[in-house]
């Protein structure tokens, strides 16, 4: 049973989340908090699983609340799974800076709720498409960066815009790579599979693409984890992009997104808050 707190300060929020929640098998809500302050209480002593946690809280934002939530030397720390109405480029990295595993807007639907608490539960990483069409953005707003070093010293694909922002930190303080800078015992299969990783494409896509197993795709995304210093597989998105290796209008087996002006739709309550109905309600 996946163990769940709620940090949200709108009362009518919580309690369809709570509901939303608890009428799965598999999980169930073992905390709520109405501000980030006490978040940090609640969090402390039920040690859930997971962690949903609002962006806008009162005495504390919701993402320097989850800073502190995996800054805590108490063991086990809460995966994170950041809710907000507003998408924009601060809220976004914001976040995923944080050592957020997954940032959903409020007008996700339930499935897609249920969905990010069971992925981030598994260990992986929920990087939606709007998140990485963001990052691109991102990229062609900022100085073009040098290519990153493939094995053996060549150069990899094609500079793109984006390289010369900050290195991401990581969990332990420490800092992900800088753009350019990737690792240089990287294989070319690995090389491959960042590339498909920064295009938004998930572990299945990525089996598809390459023709290799589940496992095998599993291992290479857990040797780039660990050669790149990378939290987790939005970082490794952040660094597709950021190191040069991945340019905007070569997205492996994707299209590029239209242009934005970086932030996301405002979006209000989400419906199933309002209308009770939640798939797989127990009745």
């Amino acid at each position: 049973m996946i163990r769940v707190a709620l940090v949200e300060d709108h009362a009518v929020v919580r309690r369809g989340l709570r509901a939303l929640i608890d009428s799965s098998d598999d999980m169930q809500v073992v905390a709520e908090a109405g501000s980030g302050v006490e978040g940090l209480a609640v969090v402390a002593e039920t040690r859930p699983d997971v962690a949903l946690v609002d962006v806008q809280l009162p005495a504390m934002d919701g993402i320097t609340a989850t800073e502190l939530m995996l800054r805590s030397d108490a063991e086990p720390r809460p995966r994170v799974v950041v809710l907000t109405a507003f998408g924009d480029e601060a809220t976004v990295f914001g976040a995923l800076r944080a050592g957020a595993s997954a940032f959903l807007l409020k007008d996700s639907p339930p499935e897609v709720v249920l969905g990010a608490i069971r992925t981030v539960m598994r260990g992986e990483a929920l990087v939606g498409p709007e998140v990485t069409r963001m990052v691109i953005e991102r990229a062609l707003a900022a100085p073009p960066a040098a290519p990153a070093p493939m094995p053996g010293g060549s150069a990899a694909a094609a500079p793109m815009p984006g390289g010369s922002a900050a290195p991401v930190p990581t969990s332990g303080g420490s800092a992900a790579p800088a753009a350019g800078c990737l690792p240089g015992d990287l294989t070319p299969r690995e090389l491959e599979v960042l590339a498909l990783v920064g295009a938004g494409l998930s572990n299945a896509e990525i089996c598809e693409r390459l023709v290799i197993s589940a496992a095998t795709t599993k291992t290479h995304i857990r040797h780039l984890l660990a050669k790149t210093g990378a939290r987790d597989r939005a970082q490794l998105v952040i660094l597709a992009y950021e190191s040069g290796l991945v340019t905007p209008t070569a997205r492996p087996g994707r299209e590029p997104g239209p242009a934005r002006a970086g932030r996301l739709p405002v979006v209000g309550r989400p419906h199933w808050i309002d209308s009770g109905r939640w798939p797989g309600r127990r009745r």
